[in-house]
């Protein structure tokens, strides 16, 4: 089990990123974005904060649709607070030294383990006539984009825990077979006492932007949508005795409920479950108020960077500048250590 910590040293590196495949939704926000949000104001560590763009190039998505995703992602990440000035923003593709760390690193990853990985075996179900390389070496490509900075502290959801545990992996074994400390071990970060997992309106899992879209809550949604997502949220068909136990459908609606409710109004509905005088639509309604007045302000802020392409366009460059800057140093460091440059090497004349 991946270990986590909810504090930062003056020497920790943060690096963490979001797929900018689709829409961000409340599980991104409140499982990452929101961690990011919080380092970049309180501490004064490096910090790269990236679009994970070649992520999503697994499932093969339309270019425009990427392009737009890519540009909705950089807004987002900008709307909900991350100051560009104290973390480094970027978009994945643009740093192209993590892409050749990504190929080194492939060396070191055996084909068992990444076929075990949880997500690589979801993945194949769900796109069992897209089953590609990329697909199997995602925790290589993401070990790549913490290791190329030197990450150590890194802020991600419940789902990617397994995949920093590979990467910790991935780093000492490449450390043990050249026998020098390159890359330190990456714990996964949060405020909380445990990474946070957003479920799904259907019910059923984790939200998910994959899905279909009425069971998630994205955050640039109208409060309207808002209002009628949470509507047709899945409920079961009510507690039949006194104190029967929460059905699967019940714990995700109270979790949410959780999200944006105050702790003593979660606990009035659950008093209400408890002894079957619940009633749905008024529970759903509380929660649509909150998540309303929760979420709205975010989608104002989000709005205004979106209306402004220039910014986004100058951000994300200063972003790659500064990235770049960073990830070249690691990848001399490593072309040197794997014998791929000529550096103190005798080069003796044939003759």
């Amino acid at each position: 089990m991946t270990s986590f910590s909810n504090t930062i040293e003056k020497n920790d590196i943060i690096v963490s990123g979001v797929q900018s495949t689709g829409i961000l939704h409340i599980g991104n926000y409140y499982g990452a974005v929101k961690n990011y949000v919080n380092l970049a104001n309180e501490i004064d560590n490096p910090m790269y904060f990236f679009i994970a763009d070649l992520h999503s190039l697994t499932s093969h998505p339309n270019p425009l649709d990427l392009m737009h995703s890519r540009y909705l992602t950089l807004a987002i990440y900008l709307g909900c607070g991350i100051d560009p000035e104290r973390a480094t923003i970027y978009y994945q593709s643009d740093v192209y030294y993590t892409h050749e760390l990504y190929l080194y690193l492939n060396m070191f990853a055996y084909m068992g383990e990444l076929e075990r990985t949880a997500t690589f075996k979801e993945k194949i179900q769900k796109q069992a006539d897209n089953v590609n390389a990329g697909l199997l070496t995602y925790p290589v490509l993401m070990a790549a984009d913490i290791l190329i900075h030197k990450g150590t502290k890194v802020p991600v959801g419940k789902d990617q825990s397994q995949h920093l545990e590979m990467c910790r992996t991935f780093g000492n074994r490449f450390n043990h077979y050249y026998k020098k400390e390159v890359f330190k071990e990456p714990l996964a970060f949060t405020f909380t006492d445990n990474l946070i997992n957003i479920p799904s309106l259907s019910g059923k899992g984790k939200m998910s932007k994959s899905d279909d879209k009425s069971t998630a809550i994205y955050l640039i949604d109208s409060d309207s949508e808002i209002e009628n997502k949470i509507k047709r949220a899945v409920t079961d068909a009510g507690p039949k005795e006194r104190n029967s136990p929460l059905s699967e459908e019940m714990i995700s609606l109270f979790d949410i409920m959780r999200v944006f409710s105050a702790e003593e109004i979660v606990n009035e509905y659950l008093k209400a479950y408890a002894d079957c005088s619940i009633r749905y639509g008024d529970m759903k309604k509380q929660i649509a108020r909150d998540a309303v007045s929760t979420l709205a302000p975010l989608r104002e802020n989000i709005m205004k960077y979106i209306s402004n392409k220039k910014l986004l366009q100058d951000i994300a460059y200063a972003g790659a500048e500064k990235a770049n800057r960073s990830a070249r140093i690691t990848l001399e460091e490593v072309r040197d250590i794997m014998g791929l440059t000529a550096k103190n090497i005798n080069l003796q004349s044939s003759n």
